[in-house]
């Protein structure tokens, strides 16, 4: 019964599939369970959930499935008499449970699943792009914004009036890491805006757009995202890298080389790749070569990477390895001259190998406000939402700078009534809005009033219709409202059936202990044979002998282990128990009968036997079967609960609707 309870239980949690629900007026009541009615749909619901074999539906599999289900009922009814479900613990858990559930009601399936066909689309290429940032803040002031656009719009007019991209990024770009800088004593060189490769998923969204929408060699129009306006050029597009494993060999440019520097490290490059091809081993060329001293010791060997994980000129010559254990000619990067073999290479994969992949990203992706302002748009068109801009602005006076110390008052809108929005039937007014503003007020840097104003408004007219849309999913969803119903019956149901069965069993040592009294019965050992198994770690007939001689003289056995063992060598074990057939092999061979057995040599071990008794069936002791004993306490607590609970609660089965089901 335990496990048909868990069974019923762990499938309510897991199990999200749902069969069609019937209209009203062909979905008849087929369970009265203290008032409580059970409509057909209800209980086909569960019941094939439940059907994991998907056995053939009759009449016998539905009779005793009724029965179960009826149990399952009668103790959520229980329950739901303590109290349980007013308790907030439980308040809190089915709610955490609802929030998971509804999160795929919540979101916009068709653009879900081009955002995803475009994610995966994108990952087929790697980009190379350049790009200068006049960085603004996303929720600067108008006035603020525009100089910036100005900004870099004259910036790209320069560069496509024939100036150097890198030249202009290095002069003007608010990416730091365009100009040589200083680091720790050392002079880090600028990459004049170089980003070197990326793919999908490794850049903002919008410069991730910017740059794929853009064709190679050309500069982008200037792309927003929040770090302001990027100038994007992309230099390169190549199929996918996918994921790598490469091993290589490193030979690191001193600082301030001078060319006979570089020409002797050349030359020491050339003369190890040679005499790789000639057939010495890569991983010892590489211990011996190597300047890159946390790799040298393995061989050179790289963890895997994709193509934003290294240098361009790295990238760019291992997309000319196209065999498994190619080597690169050597080639010089900003930090030495290296040697690359290829060892693995892992694919992107097709669309559905990798959708689950891409589905995770996409929820930690900044592209996942699309999905939810199709929502939002849909949202607002069902409910026919409107909004006042006006009873909005009024705002810019009543909210003063005190809000962004967090100690604005919404007592300072006391007088605005006005309605703000209607998202269906109700409506929202200006002390909605104010009341709002007060609690998601925090520290901040200031900024403009009108700026602050408008983009709190946005912000909680999308919280009020995403909390609106999820206010309704059990009324627009009937088998969400079935889903939200069982969990809420399955975390009663797991409660009572612990205080009840579970935790009372383990307890309850009184009750545990008169239950094994009264069945002890049910308990029993089978004959068994007390023996001691004596095992000596030699085949010396001497020493064979002695034991025998030692074990039949009455000797005890810690005077044969002191007799047979020292500190440095120990010849003899001895195990003394109580032994059941099928619990030793060289047992069941033997005679069960008292006395010394013949011994038996098995792998350079003797094994000798000596049987004490043939012990009759008796009863386990109860921490010899506490286990079992426990499990069956269990099932007898739950017998009892159940013939209690049916008989206080009225329940009736509709036989004729039973009969219908085909």
């Amino acid at each position: 019964m335990k496990k048909s309870v868990l069974g019923l239980i762990v499938l309510i949690f897991l199990t999200i599939t749902t069969i069609p629900v019937f209209a009203q007026d062909s979905d008849p009541v087929i369970l009265n369970v203290a008032g409580e009615e059970i409509t057909r749909s209800e209980f086909l619901n569960v019941y094939m959930k439940n059907n994991v074999n998907s056995e053939v539906l009759d009449r016998k599999s539905l009779e005793e499935y009724m029965e179960l289900y009826i149990n399952f009922r009668l103790k959520v009814k229980e329950a739901e008499t303590l109290g349980l479900d007013t308790v907030r613990s439980f308040r809190e858990e089915l709610a955490g449970y609802r929030k998971q559930l509804a999160q795929p009601y919540l979101i916009d399936e068709e653009m879900n699943k081009s955002l995803l066909q475009e994610a995966y689309d994108r990952k087929k290429t790697d980009i190379r792009a350049s790009h200068i940032l006049i960085r603004v803040d996303r929720n600067a002031a108008p006035a603020d914004t525009l100089m910036a656009y100005k900004k870099v719009m004259n910036l790209r007019k320069r560069i496509l009036k024939g100036e150097d991209f890198g030249k202009v990024a290095m002069e003007a770009s608010d990416d730091l890491s365009a100009r040589d800088r200083q680091m720790e004593g050392r002079t880090i060189k600028g990459n004049l805006g170089d980003l070197g490769y990326f793919t999908v998923f490794d850049m903002v969204y919008p410069f991730e757009t910017g740059a794929y929408n853009t064709p190679v060699g050309e500069v982008s129009m200037p792309v927003r995202s929040d770090f302001g306006y990027h100038l994007i050029k992309v230099t390169d597009r190549k199929p996918a890298l996918g994921r790598v494993q490469v091993a290589h060999i490193m030979m690191r440019l001193p600082a301030n080389a001078t060319a006979e520097d570089s020409a002797r490290i050349a030359a020491k490059a050339m003369e190890v790749y040679t005499r790789i091809l000639n057939g010495e081993d890569f991983a010892r060329m590489a211990e011996q070569n190597s300047d890159d001293k946390s790799t040298a010791a393995k061989g050179g060997v790289l963890p895997w990477f994709g193509a934003n994980k290294m240098i361009p000129e790295f990238i760019s010559e291992i997309t000319k390895l196209k065999n498994l254990n190619d080597v690169s000619k050597p080639f010089l990067t900003s930090f030495g001259w290296h040697i690359v073999k290829l060892l693995d290479r892992k694919d992107i994969g097709a669309y559905e190998d990798v959708v689950n992949e891409l589905k995770q990203s996409l929820t930690r992706s900044d592209r996942a406000k699309k999905s939810e302002e199709a929502l939002l748009n849909r949202i607002r068109r069902e409910y026919k939402y409107t909004e006042n801009l006006k009873a909005r602005d009024d705002f810019y006076k009543v909210v003063t700078d005190t809000i962004f110390s967090a100690k604005w008052s919404a007592q300072q809108a006391a007088g605005l009534k006005k309605t703000i929005m209607t998202i269906g039937r109700r409506s929202f007014t200006q002390q909605d809005f104010a009341d709002w503003l007060a609690k998601n007020q925090r520290k901040r840097a200031k900024e403009d009033i009108r700026t602050f104003v408008n983009g709190m408004f946005t912000t909680f007219v999308n919280e009020t219709l995403l909390a609106y849309e999820d206010s309704r999913l059990e009324s627009k969803y009937p088998d969400f409202k079935m889903l939200v119903k069982e969990y809420r019956d399955g975390i009663l149901l797991f409660e009572l059936t612990d205080q009840k069965i579970w935790s009372k069993a383990v307890k309850d040592t009184t009750g545990l202990e008169a239950f094994y009294n009264q069945n002890k019965g049910n308990y029993m050992w089978d004959q068994r044979l007390d023996a001691t198994v004596y095992t000596l770690e030699s085949t010396d007939d001497k020493l064979i002998a002695g034991l025998r001689k030692a074990i039949s003289g009455g000797l005890t056995d810690t005077e044969l282990l002191a007799q047979f063992n020292t500190d440095t060598t120990s010849l003899l074990t001895i195990d003394h128990r109580k032994y059941q057939k099928g619990d030793n092999e060289l047992i069941d061979s033997l005679e069960w009968k008292p006395g010394l057995a013949p011994e038996s040599i098995d792998e350079g071990k003797v094994y000798l036997v000596n049987v004490h008794a043939l012990l009759s069936p008796e009863p386990k002791k109860l921490n010899e079967a506490r286990g079992l004993i426990t499990a069956d306490y269990q099932n007898y607590l739950e017998q009892e609960w159940i013939r209690e609970l049916r008989a206080r609660y009225p329940f009736k089965v509709n036989e004729e609707v039973l009969s219908s089901i085909k």
